[in-house]
């Protein structure tokens, strides 16, 4: 074959083949029928949903504070003398009675001074017999003379009558005093306390105002309780009356919570009163909440035990609680209608705790609302519904 016609059929070949290709393919899709179109699916999410119902519900506010004594003292020494006697009640952490004697002091000096007092009032009443016997001679002698009018004080011996009554009435003060000092030589427990800190001992010296001793009543218990401006209004506290009075009955109920002992203790109190002031550092105010008898219980409510205080709040009607995760941003929720679409509502929030939030207006009886959040969640989306009861809701984390 002559070059120049092989080599055109090796490049006419190849052209042949693609074109013949490029037929056979458009005689093929001609010739096939054209496919059914598809309905498009887009898949609803699942999300749980939980059904509300307004309810009546019964705040609470939570606070933290440290127990302190709600009385206490410091015994000192109202006489000078040496410690004769030291009361077994006197002893760090011991229990004493109310008007147990817990140390005693030399009385002896004491005694000789009540003597001395004695003797001294007696001489004074004897020298205001004698004044008063001299006064009556004299007015006598000024009658007997036959004198009109009343006697002039100087010879009546009123000035001395009223100088020897003076000696009298000091006397009998000088020896209320000396019985005074002798029953301050027993230093008496004040009220049922218990003992802080013992700081004399048998033998020693005391000074008139040397502090014998700490104590504080176990009567009573006090914390306090600091509260954030907002949560103010959840509680009530008008705990007074226009005169000032406090009345303890009226001050909310607090239920107090501590690990004691390697269990969970609980004691009950009541707020009985309110600084005047806020806390210049923290802008907040500090209640008061008194326990009555906290060595009472088992176990007892000491001092400097830190403790977790929830303070009995308002009561509000026609409210909807809902678990926090509920919750849109600050003021808005998922709600499905009855077509299991989901819309963005706003409602009026009471109240945000760190496991629910409490809705004032905005919701309707019966409405269904998303516990699962969604990513891209656009207003009137189609969703599979799953109820849940509100319990579940509240419990179950899943779903925050």
């Amino acid at each position: 074959m002559h070059p120049h016609l092989r080599t055109a059929l090796k490049v006419a070949l190849p052209l042949v083949v693609i074109v013949a290709g490029i037929g056979g393919a458009k005689v093929l899709i001609d010739s096939k029928e054209p496919a059914p179109p598809r309905e498009v699916v887009r898949p609803r999410p699942r999300v749980r949903v939980m059904t509300v119902a307004p309810e009546d519900v019964q705040l609470s506010v939570q606070a933290q504070g440290t127990v302190r004594p709600a009385t206490e003292s410091q015994l000192v020494a109202e006489v000078s003398g040496r410690v004769v006697e030291v009361s077994e009640h006197l002893a760090e952490g011991a229990f004493c009675p109310m008007g147990a004697t817990l140390v005693r002091i030399d009385p002896r000096d004491y005694e000789v001074a009540i003597a001395q007092a004695e003797a001294d009032l007696a001489r004074f009443e004897l020298a205001l017999e004698l004044e008063t016997a001299e006064a009556e001679s004299a007015v006598r002698e000024w009658q007997m003379m036959q004198r009109a009018g009343e006697p002039p004080a100087l010879v009546a011996r009123e000035p001395q009558l009223k100088e020897a009554r003076a000696r009298v009435e000091a006397a009998k003060a000088g020896l209320e005093g000396a019985k005074r000092d002798l029953e301050r030589t027993d230093v008496v427990a004040p009220y049922d306390a218990r003992v802080m800190s013992k700081s004399v001992d048998l033998g020693q010296f005391v000074q008139r105002g040397t502090t014998l001793a700490r104590i504080y009543s176990t009567a009573a218990a006090e914390v306090r309780l600091p509260l954030a401006d907002d949560e103010l209004a959840f509680v009530d506290l008008q705990l007074s009356r226009s005169d000032g009075e406090v009345i303890e009955a009226a001050g909310p109920a607090v239920t107090f919570r501590a690990r004691f002992a390697g269990q969970e203790a609980r004691w009950q109190g009541r707020i009985v009163r309110t600084e005047g002031q806020l806390d210049p550092s923290s802008r907040m105010v500090h209640v008061v909440a008194r326990v009555k008898a906290p060595f009472a219980s088992r176990p007892p409510m000491v001092p400097n035990l830190f403790v977790e205080a929830e303070i009995e709040g308002r009561n509000v009607t026609g409210v909807f609680r809902l678990p926090r995760y509920a919750l849109l941003g600050d003021d808005e929720v998922a709600v499905v209608d009855a077509d299991d679409r989901m819309h963005r509502r706003k409602v009026e929030v009471l109240r945000t705790t760190r496991e629910e939030v409490i809705v004032q207006k905005g919701l309707e009886t019966g409405e269904r609302i998303s516990l699962t959040p969604l990513e891209g969640f656009i207003d009137g989306m189609e969703v599979r519904a799953e109820s849940i009861e509100p319990a579940a809701a509240g419990a179950n984390g899943e779903t925050r």
